[in-house]
């Protein structure tokens, strides 16, 4: 699919607007829950499994957000279905705070998660489209630190909150991160060009061919959805377990986003040198000494080590690793994407399920999170016989088979 341009953006107001809208949709609209679960567990009758349950409907809303903005019902429209999804986001953070049922939890934290695929979806088709453009990857850097910044953000919020007596109710945090998102929001509604005008359709493209070097690629990318997001889901609920301090509770994740907003700018000269299956694997290992680290090292420092670590990876696994697949089917890139993202979907929405289980049996997150750590040495394990390929063929030149 082509799309035209008839008047260029400001380019660094389009970053903004991006950055702003990725904070919302995914920084307080996907992970606020992270840093304000502890609250709800210490307040409510929340046992660890409806904690898992609950961030479980959230991943699964993002996996069915994603499937249904992968057709082309929005073309043209992009703009408007992502401020929308934006609206709805600033309202599910609002709806969060007037229940106390676990089931209720679940449908709103769903419905949250497809408000954040979509925004994902068609406002980074905006900003990455013009930014490709005019041939700008800061852009797309800053647009996608908008995360991290959204991360960082939300766990100042609730410590701010703690400290001034104010977030005594886990209520009052989910009130406040809307209010942050609804300013936010005008922001990104004031910032954000509009949507390109399409002037043809896309081509259709074959049946992915399923050799193994994708297979690989594709489960290796589901270990790892499962291998992240049980440190990200549960690392300031251990801290707190750990009676680690509100202020330990709050860099935990503070230190995640600052890293995570940052990493795709010190990762781009790693990916240039090592090569893109090189920084997928170097980023996959690295994360899974943070993800062991958050509960092999000594309190104060697991959970900050571990938030740290965490922070600096998964960003750039996330997009490199979307990227690698892409170059794995030159032929099909949309469908090897799609079958990507829905491996990853499937992996992060088990990784909760299975970590809020097994602490409730075992009365603690250190079991689920050494598994999260093998899930991903596996997908290093999976990922090197197709890392091995490319070095040997050559950059540049596409892996047929192995």
């Amino acid at each position: 699919m082509t799309a035209a341009y008839s008047k260029e953006p400001n380019l660094v107001s389009t970053a903004i607007a991006g950055a702003l809208a990725m904070a919302i949709a995914m920084g307080f609209g996907r992970f606020s829950f992270t840093p304000i679960l502890p609250g709800m567990i210490g307040r409510l009758p929340l046992s660890s499994a409806d904690a898992g349950l609950i961030a479980a409907g959230n991943f699964a809303g993002y996996l069915a957000g994603a499937v249904l903005g992968a057709y082309g019902w929005a073309a043209g429209r992009e703009r408007f279905v992502g401020l929308s999804a934006l609206i709805a986001t600033v309202a599910l953070l609002a709806t969060m705070s007037v229940t106390s049922a676990v089931p209720v939890f679940i449908a709103i934290r769903f419905l949250a998660g497809i408000a954040s695929a979509f925004s994902m979806i068609f406002i980074t088709t905006i900003v990455l489209g013009y930014a490709a453009r005019a041939g700008n990857e800061h852009v797309q850097s800053a647009h996608f630190g908008g995360v991290g910044l959204g991360i960082a953000a939300s766990s100042l919020m609730v410590f701010l909150l703690s400290m001034s007596g104010r977030g005594q109710s886990w209520r009052m945090d989910w009130l406040v991160g809307a209010a942050i998102s609804l300013g936010a929001l005008v922001a990104v509604w004031w910032l954000l060009p509009r949507s390109p005008i399409r002037v043809a359709e896309a081509t259709k493209e074959p049946s992915l061919e399923w050799r193994s070097p994708v297979v690989l690629m594709t489960l290796s990318y589901g270990l790892f959805g499962f291998g992240y997001v049980i440190t990200a889901t549960f690392i300031v609920t251990m801290a707190r377990m750990g009676a680690a301090g509100p202020m330990i509770e709050f860099l935990s994740w503070f230190l995640t986003g600052c890293a995570a907003a940052l990493s795709l700018f010190y990762w781009r000269p790693v990916m240039l040198r090592i090569g893109l299956a090189g920084a997928y694997v170097a980023g996959l290992l690295l994360e899974a000494a943070g993800v062991l680290s958050s509960v092999a090292l000594p309190l104060p420092f697991a959970p900050l080590v571990g938030g740290t670590l965490l922070g600096a990876t998964f960003m750039i696994i996330t997009a490199y690793g979307l990227r690698l697949g892409r170059q794995l089917s030159p032929e099909s890139p949309r469908r090897a994407l799609a079958f990507m993202t829905a491996s990853f979907g499937v992996g992060q929405t088990i990784g909760p399920l299975v970590a809020g289980a097994v602490a409730e049996a075992t009365g603690s997150f250190t079991l689920p999170t050494v598994m999260a750590a093998l899930a991903l040495c596996l997908s290093v394990a999976l990922v090197l016989p197709v890392y091995r390929q490319i070095v040997q063929s050559g950059a540049g030149r596409s892996v047929k088979g192995l």
